[in-house]
Order: C-alpha cells, then sequence, then structure tokens
C-alpha cells in the first residue's frame, strides 16, 4: 500500500518559542502523557507518518508554499496587494514586516516537523521492534526530515534556533532561544544526513512507499547542503565544501536507474500515472487523486478560465500566473516551454500548465493526484553543473548542463553561444546555468533558494536591478536592497529575547 500520511492523534508538543510556563504547566485530565502514547511499533509508525504529514502544509514545504519561494523571486507576482491586509504582497513586492503574520505561521510549520522527530527519536529506543532494522530505518527518516527542515530554514533565516532535543519545560525552552550561527547549524545538518547514509534505508524507495526518505534522496540533500556551504559561508573552506558537494552529488547520480535523463520524457515527470514510478523523482510529498482531504489542488489551482489542459474544474479565474521576465527567459521549441504554460483567450493571458490531472478520477472538483517533488535528477544534475563550475572545470560542467538541454532537444551550449540573443542574455556559464534551472524547475520552489546560492546579498541586488519593472507588474524591484536576502525574524520570536533573538539587518 502507498505510504498514506497519518495526522497524529496524540498531541505531538508544537516546537513553539512562544508558549509560556502557565501554558506548559497546564494538564488535561482527560489526555494521554507522550511516553505513555508510544507504547509499540505501530505507535512509533503512526509518529513517524506525523512527521512526514507535516510537511504537506503550504505554510511549511507542500505544493502551496509559492509565496517563501516562487513568489519570493523573479518567476511569480502576488500582484494582489490588499487582500489579507496586503500581507502576501509584501512578499513579492519585498516589503516584509517582522509581524507578517504569514512569515509567522512559515517559520512555525518549519519547526513543527523538528519538533516531532525529536519527540520520536527522545523515545524510540524503549520502544519494543520485531526488528533493530525497522527501528534504525524510522530514526533515519526522522534525522532527514530534520535536516531538511533546518536547511530550508537556514537558508531563509540565516542564524536560527537550533534544538535536536525534546521539549519538555519552559525553562528549556528559553534556554534554548537564541539565534545559533549558521556554520553551526550547517554542522548539525551534515552530521544527521550523514547518521542517514549510515543506516539501512534502501537506496531507491519501493513503489509502494514512494513519499519515504532514500539513501538516493540523502546523498542528494548532502550535496546540495554543502554546495550552499561552499557559496555562502567561509570562503576558505569553499574548495573543500565543492569537492564534497561533488563526492555526494555523484554518489546520488550513480544510484540512478536509467542510463540518460533523455531516456526519461520531460512530461512522465509530472504524469500522474508515472508519478510512483518515474526514475527521475528522488524524494516527493504524496498526493492521493479523488481524496477530498488529501488530493492536490495544483492543477485546479491553476486552471484558466475557458481552460481543461489542467483539470476538469470549472476555472472563472486567470489561473497561474508567472512573470513577464520569466516567459522573456523562456526558448522557443523547447520541450519545456510548450509544457509549462499556455495561452487562453478568455483571460487574454498566459497560466501555468506544468502540473496536470483532468482525468475523471480527479473530476469537476479537481481532487488531484499530482505528487509535489521535492527532489528530481535533473536538479542533482544542474547541481553538478554548478559544483564543476566553482571547481574551474568548465568542460565536465558544460556536460552536465547538456544533459538537461537535450532531454529539451534544445541545441548544446556551444552551439547556443554562437547566438547573438543567448549569449548577451548569459554571457558566463554561470548565468547559462542558473537559466538552465529557471526553465527546468519552473515553478517547483526552487528558485528562490537558487539565488540566493548564486549572488551573494550585493549581486543578488545588481542582479534584480537590471531586470524591467515593466516585467514585474505592481511589485516595486527598487525596494529589493540587501536586507531582502534574508527573511526578518517573525516579531513573535524576537520579542521573547531582542538580545538573542536578534533581528536580521534593515528590518
Amino acid at each position: 500500500m502507498k505510504l498514506k500520511y497519518v495526522i497524529i492523534i496524540l498531541m505531538l508538543v508544537p516546537f513553539s518559542f512562544s508558549c509560556t510556563k502557565s501554558f506548559l504547566e497546564q494538564t488535561n485530565p482527560n489526555s494521554v502523557s507522550v511516553d505513555n502514547g508510544f507504547q509499540t511499533e505501530n505507535d512509533i509508525a503512526t509518529g513517524v507518518n506525523g512527521v512526514y504529514q507535516a510537511l504537506r502544509s503550504s505554510n511549511c514545504i507542500g505544493e502551496g508554499a509559492a509565496l517563501w519561494t516562487d513568489d519570493r523571486a523573479d518567476d511569480v507576482n502576488t500582484t494582489d496587494n490588499q487582500s489579507n491586509n496586503g500581507e502576501p504582497f509584501q512578499f513579492s513586492a519585498f516589503s516584509l514586516v517582522p509581524s507578517n503574520s504569514y512569515l509567522q505561521s512559515h517559520w512555525t510549520a518549519l519547526y513543527i516537523p523538528i519538533s516531532r522527530a525529536n519527540l520520536i527519536l527522545s523515545i524510540i529506543s524503549k520502544v519494543p521492534f520485531a526488528s533493530e532494522t525497522t527501528r534504525n530505518q524510522y530514526i533515519a527518516e526522522l534525522k532527514f526530515i530534520r535536516a531538511y527542515m533546518y536547511y530550508n530554514l537556514v537558508r531563509e533565516f540565516g542564524d536560527i534556533p537550533l534544538v535536536t532535543d525534546r521539549l519538555t519545560s519552559a525553562e528549556q525552552a528559553a534556554a534554548l532561544t537564541f539565534r545559533e550561527k549558521r556554520d553551526k547549524v550547517y554542522a548539525q545538518i551534515v552530521t544527521d544526513l550523514k547518521d542517514v547514509l549510515n543506516s539501512s534505508l534502501p537506496v531507491v524507495q519501493t513503489t509502494a512507499n514512494k513519499g519515504k526518505v532514500s539513501l538516493q534522496a540523502a546523498n542528494a540533500t548532502l550535496g546540495q547542503v554543502y554546495l550552499t556551504m561552499a557559496t555562502t559561508l567561509d570562503p576558505s573552506k569553499a574548495t573543500e565544501n565543492l569537492n564534497n558537494a561533488k563526492n555526494y552529488l555523484l554518489a546520488c547520480y550513480n544510484q540512478k536507474t536509467f542510463t540518460n535523463l533523455s531516456d526519461i520524457p520531460y512530461a512522465d515527470v509530472f504524469d500522474v500515472n508515472k508519478k510512483a514510478t518515474c526514475p527521475e523523482i528522488i524524494f516527493q510529498i504524496v498526493y492521493k487523486q479523488g481524496d477530498a482531504s488529501y488530493s492536490s489542488s495544483l492543477a485546479r489551482g491553476n486552471q484558466a478560465k475557458g481552460e481543461t489542459i489542467n483539470s476538469l474544474f470549472v476555472s472563472q479565474g486567470a489561473g497561474g500566473l508567472f512573470t513577464k521576465d520569466l516567459l522573456k527567459e523562456l526558448e522557443v521549441g523547447d520541450l519545456r516551454t510548450t509544457y509549462t504554460y499556455k495561452f487562453a483567450p478568455a483571460v487574454n493571458g498566459n497560466f501555468i500548465t506544468k502540473f496536470r490531472d483532468n482525468s475523471a478520477v480527479a473530476g469537476t472538483l479537481g481532487y488531484g493526484g499530482n505528487d509535489w517533488i521535492l527532489i528530481r535528477y535533473a536538479d542533482v544534475i544542474l547541481n553538478l553543473s554548478e559544483v564543476y563550475l566553482y571547481l574551474n572545470d568548465n568542460a565536465t560542467a558544460i556536460n552536465y548542463l547538456n544533459m538537461v538541454r537535450t532531454r529539451a532537444q534544445m541545441p548544446a551550449y556551444a552551439t547556443m553561444m554562437q547566438n547573438p540573443d543567448y549569449a548577451a542574455k548569459y554571457p558566463s556559464l554561470k548565468l547559462a546555468i542558473l537559466h538552465e534551472r529557471r526553465i527546468e524547475l519552473a515553478f517547483e520552489h526552487h528558485r528562490w533558494h537558487d539565488l540566493t546560492r548564486f549572488f551573494n546579498a550585493n549581486d543578488l541586488v545588481t542582479y534584480m536591478k537590471s531586470k524591467s519593472q515593466a516585467d514585474f507588474d505592481n511589485s516595486p524591484l527598487s525596494n529589493f536592497t540587501t536586507k531582502d536576502y534574508y527573511f526578518p525574524i517573525p516579531y513573535n520570536e524576537y520579542k521573547l529575547d531582542p538580545l538573542l533573538m536578534y533581528q536580521n539587518p534593515g528590518y
């Protein structure tokens, strides 16, 4: 049976630095203590599923998490500056304030899986298991998710509270209410992921267990972590980190179960009928077709009025919108271009068509079966291209870049550099790789993290302000400054201890 995400009935202590002693001291005579609630292997299995379940939230990293990724970057604009007090618009207008309630929700949602993982890790050794292999695999899955959440947090907020123990008291929470430096957060991420790689998890998850962590996912993520460390931390350690990134990314690449990326049609990656068998997908959040509670709304949400390519849902809106800046980067003849967007006459505009499920099972309510892909091989291959670029091996970097272009039936990089328009847009190999990631991974929530990895704060300001305001509707590029490299620390967290929970510069 395919993995089903189950909401834990037992109340797992949510990670929050906003809790008070009086809250923690309250007791419910009808409640069951956490320790008493986890007595069997099946209880632990339910708890682990609850950690996976927390990933689904749009406030976390689920399919609807575009606000902190694509909207924040240059691919999508939240152009409505009136609804919800204009708070969503702050992300794409580069006018975020620490009191933004969406920002607080995002922060909390990223810490919930960490809190749940810490709780189960504190208990799992005391619960009897029929097989130690099963226990160790659960531990590896929990450590991977904890590392993955911290990786998102440290990229978006910089220094952050780092907690690897179960929180049981107000005093303990108070003692941990401080921002740990980024290098220490990354060190913990690396430690967790290396533990995962030393586990007995399968290299590739079975069809029945799609959505669970694998050694492929751990190698890919550790490689990406080292790549980010190389470009954003101590420059004196860049070469060491790049070599580590290369080794782990190559380990993942060598674990692939296909020969060439071009053997996998681009459309197959997003085909709801092939989501459990497509060898390109490394790690995904599973959604259940036709189910009101656990289905995907991607196809329905991106559907434009008068169209049926995405869903049988009858939309009255404009569908999934994207910036004219992105439209200008789409190459004529690129298979990804024709698959990713379509012009809708009824709304006189383009809409996103990358995520489709117009099946009868999804129906007119649009209960789609699209899984949310977190890691796939095209991503890893372009990471390798980036690593070899920084290691001054342009020939190998171009080789990996061309793997992705070949699948899209586009000319190789050397040929494109003879094209004056392409050469003018992407005068360096670095910009060509960034362009390829933008087109290949469009709307998959990579763009903001790519920008903050490819550029330091000053260079990112230069990059963003080189764009045309006309391509960003009413999102003012003039607002973009070095402060926008990181999100602000949510005000509710900062006010707990303004000294130790210091605010990011500029907010």
